[in-house]
């Protein structure tokens, strides 16, 4: 597949899996995640690659979510709610090695899901991470809640969705969010140093590890089958539809207007 939207690259058994929209803070559209479903089918079964990177490109994003600007009622892809992005966060939970969050910046929305999900996460002390599903009218059922609750626990969980706040770097390394956080500018060599660590290791034992971790979750992907369902009932409402309107025209949404 010619890639438009993302970037891909190996080096020293390295994939390196960029979302290359900068000027969209690397939010993600249809074909966006079409791209990083080959991308990572294409690192996740080579044998030459020990680890997976996802990160976005520039400084100013890891990744803001579904692109607004292609969503209307629906988004621009396949799938039940024209993105992709429930098979997407499955993949990089199938695929048999680690992968790592490199989070340069925002992690907001969809992309502080995909972030969470990774098995490991390197944060800059300039990354801020939340989610702004309820105030834009959406919410990433399954792996986005329920898993979120299993990182962080149930009552800050709750929070992250019910308030929409943006929580700082440190506050992230608090809540057991990420693994690390570092400076801007060795945020590629620490990330690079854990995955020469993860190198030594053996990979069988990685992948059996990996797999074991995720068996105690994976029944999550049946509530986010489920969720996602509703969603794409959800979507189609004027409730829903006020929150990407208010986006798009800078405004407090007025969703009780529209509440039934």
């Amino acid at each position: 597949m010619p890639y438009q939207d993302i970037l891909y690259d190996e080096t020293d058994g390295v994939a390196t899996i960029t979302i290359n929209r900068p000027d969209r803070y690397n939010a993600f559209r249809g074909q966006t995640c079409m791209e990083l479903i080959d991308a990572f089918h294409r690192a996740g079964w080579n044998k030459d690659i020990g680890v997976i990177v996802l990160t976005g490109a520039g400084d100013k994003a890891f990744c803001t979510g579904g692109d607004q600007g292609a969503h209307d009622g629906q988004y621009d892809g396949r799938g039940l709610i024209g993105l992709p992005v429930e098979e997407l966060q499955r993949l990089i939970r199938e695929v048999p090695k680690p992968v790592i969050a490199r989070v340069n910046g925002f992690a907001i929305g969809g992309g502080h899901v995909l972030h969470v999900i990774c098995d490991l996460s390197i944060a800059s002390e300039t990354a801020v991470f939340g989610q702004v599903g309820p105030k834009v009218g959406s919410v990433d059922p399954g792996f986005g809640t329920a898993y979120l609750a299993r990182v962080v626990g149930e009552k800050r969980a709750r929070e992250i969705w019910y308030l929409c706040r943006k929580y700082s770097a440190r506050q992230a390394l608090e809540w057991g969010l990420v693994n690390a956080v570092v400076p801007p500018g060795q945020l590629d060599e620490e990330v690079r140093a854990w995955c020469d660590e993860i190198l030594e290791k053996s990979p069988t034992a990685l992948s059996i590890a990996k797999r074991s971790f995720n068996a105690d979750s994976d029944n999550i992907a049946g509530i986010g089958a489920l969720g996602m369902q509703a969603l794409s009932l959800y979507y189609d409402t004027e409730e829903s539809k006020e929150g990407v309107r208010a986006f798009r025209e800078k405004r407090t949404p007025e969703f009780r207007k529209y509440h039934k």
